[in-house]
C-alpha cells in the first residue's frame, strides 16, 4: 500500500477539532496557513504559558487515519480533524519513524517529524476515555503515545488529499520520537 494523505484540516481558533478542507498550504518554518498553532515560536497555549519564546516544534500534527479506524472500532466517534490534526495519512507508520524522518508530501512539501503528540485532557472533554484510549504500553512498562506525530516546514507547498507521502529517513543514528 502507498502512503496517501486522507484529509487536511486547519483552524484559525485554538478548538480541540479542526474541520476538514480541500487544501492546506504549509508555510516554511511556520506552519499551516490559517492555522492557531502557526507560527516560528509556541503557539499551544500550555507551551505559551510555560516560555512564550520557546521554538515551534508542533507547527504540524499529523495522526494515522488507521487510529481513527481502530479507535471507531472501539466506539469512539472520531474522523478526519476531529482530534486536533492537520494531515491525516493512511499507509505510513507515522509513530515509528525516528525524529527528524522527512515526509515529502505532493508536489514539493516537506515535513520534518520532531517528536509525538502528548495526549491531553481535551481527548476526554471531546469522548470520555480517548485519553486512555490513546495511551499504551511498550513492553519495558513505559507509556506510549499514539495519538499522532508533530512536526515543522522545511518546505512549504500546497497538501491535499489523494497526495502522495515518501519519508527520508535522517542519518543514523535513529533518534526514538519523544513528547514535544
Amino acid at each position: 500500500m502507498s502512503s496517501i494523505v486522507t484529509a487536511v484540516a486547519r483552524s484559525a481558533a485554538h478548538s480541540f477539532s479542526k474541520p476538514v478542507v480541500p487544501a492546506i498550504v504549509l508555510l516554511k518554518g511556520l506552519g499551516v496557513e490559517g492555522d492557531a498553532h502557526l507560527g516560528v515560536t509556541v503557539r499551544h497555549r500550555s507551551r505559551v504559558k510555560a516560555d512564550p519564546t520557546q521554538p515551534n516544534l508542533r507547527q504540524v500534527h499529523l495522526i494515522h487515519g488507521e487510529l481513527h479506524d481502530e479507535l471507531q472500532l472501539a466506539g469512539f466517534n472520531v474522523a478526519e480533524g476531529t482530534m486536533g490534526e492537520n494531515i491525516t495519512t493512511r499507509g505510513i507508520d507515522l509513530l515509528g519513524l525516528p525524529r527528524g524522518a522527512r515526509l515529502h508530501i505532493g508536489e514539493g512539501a516537506v515535513v520534518e517529524i520532531t517528536g509525538l503528540r502528548n495526549p491531553c485532557a481535551q481527548l476526554d472533554n471531546y469522548q470520555k476515555g480517548l485519553t486512555a484510549a490513546v495511551l499504551g504500553r511498550h513492553p519495558d512498562g513505559s507509556l506510549m503515545r499514539r495519538a499522532g506525530v508533530m512536526g515543522i516546514v522545511i518546505e512549504g507547498g500546497e497538501v491535499r488529499a489523494g497526495d502522495s507521502i515518501r519519508v527520508a529517513l535522517p542519518a543514523l543514528p535513529h533518534l526514538p520520537l519523544e513528547r514535544v
